[in-house]
């Protein structure tokens, strides 16, 4: 590589890369297919895609052969050369490209640039590296069907995606990352593990969750109760439908209609299925006077709405059609608010670390300078600065979105990062100036008369169903003990031994432990490997010796055999490990 190219910085360089190893792609497809149409082929995050117009499907099959296809030419090591030509020039050079004629339609000068390397020549303004044997860690890895310009009433198109780095080793660590992903796939580890399943036919993005899926989810809820109890917030249930003028007021019918499922009709009224919690939470606000001494009032709602996505973007747990919201809605003063938030980003601190998750990130957004929004200008900047300095004190790491928040108020967004390094959007702390003033809600101050409460709307995580599918890929299946659905199996050696294997699961279960009874006729090492293909924390195998004994022959999921233990600690073990918790 020359010394220019070298000085550039490392994102610089792999946008370079990739945006010629698109173009390299390219040529290689239409070497291919010397009929093939040509879209867009634009570097992303971790590699390129370019999208084609093919007189056939492309198969798995065909990457092969592109690809050794691109690693001649990268061999032959021609240069990039940029041009720059007219608009009736360039009509001429791509008038067999449709797609290409509609681009160069819609560019406003009268000049523009191209870059060619040997034969190969793309509309488009670069940067690229200067010869393609520059280009060398890469790697086809997928086809996908995407709409011209990701509209669905143009062409659907063939995308091939790429991956490429500097390196052959970051490659390398790039590829082994997404076959772990591949192996901790929530979808893929649901069906495995029994946990929860979706029926396409009723219902996409509707999710049934299975008794061990359920049980997960019961040990969730139970502690989210627990602790917001213990965090002084009022547990409440709301109706799962409203009359349209409850949404009217709210708005939602205004900006929120087409994520809502349609109107049905009751007693002559049209009422719609929540996708909110929040406006039946301001409702119990307002069904009393309420003083400047009742404030701050925390209202908390395990909530199911539902909300309607398209088909295209549904994906297991992740994107869903139905969810349970770990909802909370605070009312207070304008005094009160500095704690109150404050107490909230402690409170995402304590799930986060109690779920087994050590880092995460926030993202702080604040007003737009443009357009309107709701509340004063003394109010956002109120609520910007306590977000801010809530994040400030406690040392958190976060990034500032100016101008990225909604117009009802500032926010702050939380990213778990999981064993793998992905982020997942959990938490969020948002005010909210605008539903108060909608639904005229106040208090009684000391001074006598009616002032207009803050609202902040809080989320811990998120929801039931997308957190319930990062925990799975966080652990890759193999929960911490306090989470797993079943903490150990009774393996019995013979048919002879079943009774004193219950007598253990009873006692087991006495202790308030989750145990089961594996009584199948198979062979005792086929039970433990299926007891560890369902990653069940704890083995109990019992023959006679450990009847005699009042024990257990104790083996972990990961192997590791602790040999034979007796009951009583056995048990002090296990419920050490699930107080310890995260």
């Amino acid at each position: 590589m020359t010394e220019k190219f070298e000085a550039m910085s490392k994102d610089e360089r792999l946008e370079r890369l990739r945006h010629s190893a698109a173009h390299i792609m390219a040529e290689a497809v239409l070497e291919m297919f010397p009929d093939a149409k040509i879209g867009i082929g634009p570097p992303i995050d971790t590699g390129f895609y370019y999208d084609f117009g093919l007189p056939r499907t492309l198969t798995p099959d065909d990457l092969p052969v592109i690809e050794e296809k691109m690693r001649r030419r990268v061999k032959s090591d021609v240069p990039f050369v940029r041009e720059e030509v007219s608009k009736d020039e360039a009509r001429k050079l791509f008038a067999e490209q449709p797609y290409k004629l509609e681009l160069i339609d819609e560019i406003a000068d009268e000049t523009m640039s191209l870059y060619k390397h040997d034969k190969f020549v793309d509309l488009c303004q670069g940067p690229h590296v200067e010869r393609t044997g520059q280009v060398q860690a890469f790697k086809l890895m997928s086809i996908a069907g995407a709409y011209w310009r990701g509209h669905e009433r143009n062409p659907m198109l063939q995308r091939i995606y790429g991956a490429l780095f500097e390196t052959e080793e970051e490659l390398q660590g790039h590829l082994e990352q997404i076959d772990e992903a591949f192996r901790r796939d929530h979808r893929r580890l649901g069906r495995e593990l029994d946990l929860y399943s979706i029926h396409e036919e009723y219902g996409p993005g509707l999710v049934y969750w299975h008794p061990k899926g359920g049980r997960v989810r019961t040990i969730i809820e139970d502690f989210w109760r627990q602790e917001h109890y213990k965090q002084g917030y009022e547990l409440v249930y709301s109706p799962h439908i409203g009359r349209s003028s409850l949404w009217e007021t709210s708005g939602h019918l205004d900006f929120y209609k087409e994520s809502m499922y349609s109107p049905m009709d009751v007693d002559g009224q049209d009422y719609y299925i929540k996708p909110m919690n929040c406006p039946f939470h301001i409702q119990m606000y307002k069904s009393g006077l309420r003083s400047y001494r009742d404030l701050p009032m925390r209202l908390a709602e395990l909530g199911t709405v539902y909300r309607y996505e398209r088909s295209g973007v549904l994906h297991g747990l992740m994107r869903v059609r139905g969810f349970t919201q770990d909802d909370a809605h605070i009312f207070c003063r304008p005094d009160q608010v500095k704690e109150e938030m404050e107490r909230c980003v402690d409170f995402m601190q304590l799930f986060f670390r109690a779920f087994g998750f050590q880092e995460f990130h926030l993202y702080l957004s604040t007003r737009s300078p443009e357009g309107k929004y709701a509340g004063s200008l003394e109010d956002w900047e109120m609520a910007t600065n306590v977000l801010r300095e809530a994040i400030r004190d406690r040392g958190l790491p976060h990034d500032v979105d100016e101008g990225g928040a909604v117009f009802y108020g500032p926010k702050i967004d939380a990213k778990l990062l999981d064993n793998l390094g992905r982020e997942w959007q959990c938490t969020t702390i948002q005010f909210d100036f605008n539903l108060p003033q909608q639904f005229d809600i106040t208090y009684i101050g000391a001074d006598g008369r009616e002032h207009r409460p803050y609202m902040v709307h809080r989320a811990l995580l998120g929801s039931m169903e997308r957190f319930f599918g990062v925990l799975i890929e966080h652990y890759g299946g193999a929960f911490p003990m306090w989470l797993a659905p079943v903490q150990a199996v009774v393996i019995p050696i013979a048919d002879r031994h079943i009774e004193y294997a219950n007598t253990v699961a009873d006692a087991l279960r006495q202790a308030e432990l989750r145990v089961e009874v594996d009584t199948r006729s198979e062979r005792m090492q086929a039970k433990i490997r299926d007891a560890q293909l369902q990653k069940v924390p704890y083995m109990l195998v019992v023959g006679d010796r450990e009847a005699e004994a009042e024990a257990a022959a104790v083996r972990l999921r990961s192997g590791e055999d602790l040999g034979a233990m007796k009951l009583d600690e056995l048990i002090a073990r296990m419920q050490g490990e699930v107080v310890e918790r995260g």
